[in-house]
This record gives structure tokens, C-alpha cells and sequence, in this order.
């Protein structure tokens, strides 16, 4: 666990950082983000401590750093930087196995270790080890700059915009291939970026820097449904959320109040009831509102004794939702049974809402509207 508390950083007299708190979780991965200048890289710094607080403290674990020995606190700690940092002069093999072979590690232990990273990011051991790191591609360079972070398998990672200088494609992979790499590892990584599609794309928490001061900070899912003010809006892009549809919740867009019977009304009442409310089914709860069934406008017309209970009729086999589905959950169980309607119960069985084909479709075209009406609303790249 990484704390900051009450850090400030001043530059002969200028604030860079303003009184800044918050805590990076263990085994999370945690995005700072904002405008060049917001000090989101002097912040990451202070971690390894290649930048001093003017105030404040910084602790790892429950310990102050500043009473930790600056190399040992290193040297738990991988380090990613953009221009990726290896030495030009020294082989794969030999950038890797810089830091282990400094801690006097085994021979054979280092030779096993370094296979394992070349195959953790996707390179061919006798293809580059004895290459050097003007002989590789920039997107090849930072695999390897990966790799090398991770040879100590320290529990902290620092990546200070690693991927910004590659050619699109290369970062999308080198993106998919750290969330994987964090999917097995758990480790604690602080990722620095100016990007906001990819600090959504990797992150588990986002924090939003505007003038060396923390905006907001919380899951990418949060911040996209509830910017703090307008400028983290602006900056995130008020309709980025969907480019993003695993983070619309079904919760988000349900019928919160869907119209009910109970199961001992009889049809010619539920008739009455839908035609009032202007819908062509009920949903069929008891009294602690948990689902028994549906029932729909086509069963009551097909019966000639409209004075039997609603019981009687229901479907009590349908489909559903959870409020913790998403969009895309949703419209793959329309689409696959050409359902209209899709009531929403939660783990105990309680209707909580109802999906119908046309509010999605309200939903979507309100989005595409949305669109065209604002113009293109992406933050800062």
C-alpha cells in the first residue's frame, strides 16, 4: 500500500504539488492522469523518491520512505519510463540482468529468470537476448524495459507514459498485454499518462491532477458517470462512456418502477390496469416484491373466464437481467431471443426494474443525439 499524505512540492517558490492525500491499494493499478504540467510525474517520482516533498510524508507499507535507504526502497520498486531507460551499449540479456546480477543472485537463478520475462512479454529468448537495444523496435525496446522492471519481481511498479511514443497499433498491444500481465501478477502499479482512453482501458482507479491538486479519484467507472466538476467532464468527454459500454449498468438505464400485480388479481382487473398504465404486460410480484412471473396482454385476451387469478396465467419460466449487467449483457439477451421485455431482479429474487426493447433504444438514440448536438467531446490526448 502506497499512502500520500498532506505532500506539497514547491520549485523555487512555485507550487507544484498543492497538499496532495490519497491511498494506492495493493495489487492495484492506479492511473494518474491530467493536462502536461499538472504534476502527475512529480508525483510518481516522489515514490522512489527521485523527488523530495517539501512537506508532507510518503509511506509504503505503514513506513515513512524517507527512513527507508534510497537503493534498497529502489530496488523493491520497477521503474518504465518512456524512452524506456536501457543502456545502449549493454545486450537484452545484459539490461535485464542488471539489477539481479547487483544483488549477487545466482548465476542460474538470473538465466531461469530472464527466460521467464522474455516469454512474459511476448519475445523470443534466442531471437533478442544477445541483440542490442538499437537492433529492436521502439515497441521491442519497451517489452524489454518492461521485462527489466520486473526482474527483481518487486511489489511496486512505476510507468511513466511508457507506451506514448509508440505508433498506435504497438500501444494498443502493449496496453492489452500489461492488463493480462496484471490480471496473473497482482502487482501494485502506478501508471503515469496523458491519455484518458488508456488510463480508462488499464486502470483500476483513476486520479484526475489539475494544477498539482487531485480532482477526483476513483474507478474508471465512476469517474465516467460522475465527473466531480465540469472541468474532469470536459477532460473525460461527456459521452466517452460509451466507448466504454461494460461500464453502463443496467441499474443505470432500467424502468426503475415497473407496473406490478399481485398473483390473486383476477385478468379482467390486470386488462384494466394495463390499458391505464399503457403497457402489454405486468410483472407478477408477491408482497415482499419478489418476481413470480409475467404476464402478458396476449394471455388475457385468450381467455374466456377473465375472473380466474393472474396465477393461474403467468409465464413463470423468463428471461432476466441483474442490476449489475451491462449494456451489452442486455442487448446480447434481446438480440438472441428477440425479447421486448426484460425484468431486472437482483440475487434474492426482488424485481428491482424492467428493460424494455424501447427504452434501449431511447437510451441509444438519445446517446447518438447527444452526439451530433455537442460535436466531438474527447478530453485532452
Amino acid at each position: 500500500m502506497i499512502e500520500f499524505r498532506n505532500v506539497t512540492k514547491s520549485f523555487k517558490a512555485a507550487p507544484v504539488l498543492r497538499d496532495i492525500s490519497f491511498t494506492i491499494e495493493k495489487g492495484d493499478l492506479v492511473a494518474i492522469i491530467g493536462a502536461s504540467g499538472c504534476g502527475k510525474t512529480t508525483t510518481l517520482k516522489m515514490i522512489n523518491r527521485l523527488i523530495q516533498p517539501t512537506s508532507g510524508e510518503i509511506l509504503i507499507n505503514g513506513k515513512n520512505i524517507a527512513d527507508i535507504d534510497v537503493i534498497e526502497l529502489r530496488r523493491g520498486m520497477g521503474y518504465v519510463i518512456q524512452q524506456t531507460g536501457l543502456f545502449p551499449h549493454m545486450t537484452v540479456r545484459e539490461n535485464i540482468e542488471i539489477i539481479p546480477r547487483s544483488e549477487k543472485k545466482p548465476a542460474e537463478e538470473i538465466s531461469r529468470r530472464t527466460l521467464e520475462l522474455m516469454e512474459m512479454v511476448g519475445m523470443n529468448p534466442n531471437e533478442f537476448l544477445d541483440r542490442y537495444p538499437t537492433e529492436l523496435s521502439g515497441g521491442q525496446q519497451q517489452r524489454i524495459g518492461v521485462a527489466r522492471a520486473f526482474a527483481t519481481d518487486p511489489e511496486i511498479i512505476l510507468m511513466d507514459e511508457p507506451f506514448s511514443a509508440l505508433d498506435p497499433i504497438t500501444r494498443v498491444q502493449l496496453q492489452e498485454e500489461l492488463i493480462s500481465l496484471q490480471a496473473q501478477l497482482k502487482k501494485t502499479i502506478v501508471f503515469v499518462t496523458h491519455d484518458m482512453d488508456e488510463a480508462i482501458k488499464i486502470a483500476d482507479k483513476l486520479c484526475i491532477m489539475k494544477d498539482g491538486e487531485i480532482l477526483q479519484y476513483d474507478t474508471p467507472e465512476q469517474v465516467l458517470k460522475n465527473p466531480c466538476n465540469s472541468f474532469v467532464s470536459d477532460f473525460v468527454g461527456k459521452n466517452r462512456i460509451w466507448t466504454s459500454p461494460d461500464f453502463i449498468k443496467v441499474k443505470d438505464i432500467m424502468i426503475e418502477n415497473p407496473v406490478t400485480c399481485s398473483p390473486a388479481l383476477p385478468l379482467l382487473k390486470c386488462i384494466e390496469k394495463m390499458r391505464s398504465n399503457k403497457v402489454d404486460s405486468l410483472m407478477v410480484v408477491d408482497r415482499e416484491a419478489k418476481l413470480l412471473g409475467i404476464l402478458k396482454a396476449s394471455q388475457v385476451r385468450a381467455r374466456h373466464d377473465q375472473s380466474l387469478p393472474v396465477s393461474q396465467y403467468m409465464d413463470t419460466e423468463f428471461l432476466k437481467a441483474h442490476p449489475e449487467d451491462t449494456i451489452v449483457d442486455v442487448l446480447g439477451i434481446v438480440e438472441e431471443n428477440k425479447a421486448s421485455n426484460i425484468p431486472i431482479v437482483d440475487g434474492n429474487g426482488t424485481l428491482c426494474g424492467l428493460i424494455t426493447k424501447s427504452s434501449l433504444v431511447t437510451t441509444l438514440s438519445q446517446q447518438f443525439l447527444d452526439n451530433e448536438e455537442g460535436g466531438h467531446t474527447d478530453g485532452v490526448h
